[in-house]
């Protein structure tokens, strides 16, 4: 064979062809796109140049819903936004209503129960988001052991409210004696102590792994005028050195988190492998708080807590009375189903939920509806910053960068 015609023919070849740029759709039914995210990608041979997102396929108008509903019957609307920090954000929207009706310093136990349950759901999000981008990379193992551990999460779930998912347990102005026991927080404890061996065996097979380390590292950098420029919050941010946590924060914290030693981490390079960093020393730390909560509820409260629904009375003007007559039985139909009139006002309410900050705006009309709501989905600001983090990667990486924002699509589009 006579190589030398090969070898010219290859130099034609590569000075004559001209490079073209390829248009592809990714998604909406990409097993990697984490909802229904389509994009559209232009390509130069394997490396993007540019991503187009397109958005509102599942869009159901939440926000105007809400407006049509009593304050308490919109609550199950927060767990269908992000539907894997589903508690998170009915705790933020209760915040907002205690706002408006000007309700402060409730009882120790309502704030530690509500602890407790954002950060058994901060550990039900980071174990999906890590094993769902494990799994897009071609790593097995970690979403078996996690998907051990959010079972355990779920039924958690359903002890309290009768649901896995959809929870609507958190109430404004509420009283959990009823669904809290000693023997869920001791079920609760057992959880935190076999948490920490199944972190151990995802940190040592992911965080050790060359392949995991070669896909992660220096793919998808951030830097500190990148989220300063998208309004990133959360991991995403942390990520860059950010030390921004709201349950850190002196002066707007929520729900007593400021009566709890907690640590926050944050990363120095913003990318791929310290946002995985920082959601697995985020989950050690949660398991920290769960164990000192139960524990304090376990010793300090439920054997001394009795019910007492005085500021539940107060707020829906029923009188101190037994409820022996049909009259009075009525009348409680009634307040229960008009629910009750919230004088006109705003207010603001953010929590630092497990994608970052997570607020929500209600406005009143001296009505038993809100006015207007506005929700500030973390969600969709981490999506907005995706060209920025692909551009200039190879097509491979795109999967891995979708899973590292950790997007749903409940709240983007709500």
């Amino acid at each position: 064979m006579n190589r030398s015609l090969f070898y010219s023919w290859n130099t034609i070849k590569t000075n004559t062809i001209k490079k073209k740029t390829l248009i592809l759709n990714f998604g909406p039914q990409h097993p990697a796109a984490h909802g229904v995210l389509r994009l559209v990608l232009q390509l130069n041979s394997e490396v993007i140049q540019r991503l187009d997102i397109h958005i509102g396929l599942l869009h159901r108008g939440t926000e105007n819903l809400i407006t049509t509903k009593h304050y308490t019957k919109s609550i199950p609307y927060f767990d269908r936004l992000d539907y894997v920090s589903m508690m998170s954000q009915e705790h933020a929207y209760c915040l907002a209503i205690e706002k408006l009706l000007n309700i402060k310093n409730l009882d120790p136990v309502t704030n530690l129960i509500r602890i407790l349950f954002d950060e058994l759901t901060r550990i039900l999000n980071h174990m999906l988001a890590i094993a769902c981008h494990a799994l897009d990379i071609g790593s097995m193992s970690a979403i078996f052991w996690a998907f051990e551990e959010r079972e355990k999460l779920m039924e958690f779930y359903e002890q309290v409210s009768g649901a896995r998912m959809h929870a609507a347990f958190h109430k404004p102005y509420s009283d959990f004696n009823f669904n809290i026991n000693k023997q869920l927080l001791t079920d609760i404890l057992t959880f935190v102590q076999n948490c920490y061996i199944t972190l151990n065996e995802m940190h040592t097979i992911l965080t050790f792994n060359k392949i995991w380390k070669q896909r992660l590292i220096n793919v998808g950098v951030l830097s500190y005028e990148d989220c300063k420029n998208y309004s990133l919050t959360g991991v995403m941010s942390r990520s860059v050195g950010i030390k921004r946590d709201l349950r850190l924060a002196k002066y707007n914290t929520y729900s007593g988190y400021n009566q709890l030693k907690i640590k926050s981490f944050c990363g120095n390079n913003g990318d791929s492998f310290d946002r995985y960093l920082i959601r697995m020393l985020e989950m050690g730390e949660s398991l920290c708080i769960i164990n000192t909560v139960s524990t304090k509820l376990i010793s300090n409260y439920l054997h001394s807590y009795q019910y007492s629904p005085n500021i539940y009375k107060k707020i829906i003007n029923i009188k101190n009375k037994s409820y022996t007559s049909m009259e009075d039985l009525i009348k409680h139909f009634v307040n229960w189903h008009t629910g009750f009139c919230v004088k006109s006002n705003s207010t603001l309410s953010y929590i630092e939920s497990p994608k970052g900050e997570f607020g929500v705006i209600l406005i009143s009309d001296n009505t038993e509806k809100p006015l207007k709501c506005k929700i500030r989905s973390p969600s969709y600001y981490n999506l907005q910053a995706l060209p920025k983090l692909v551009k200039g990667h190879y097509l491979g990486d795109l999967a891995s960068i979708i899973g590292t924002i950790d997007i749903v699509f409940g709240e983007i589009d709500r």
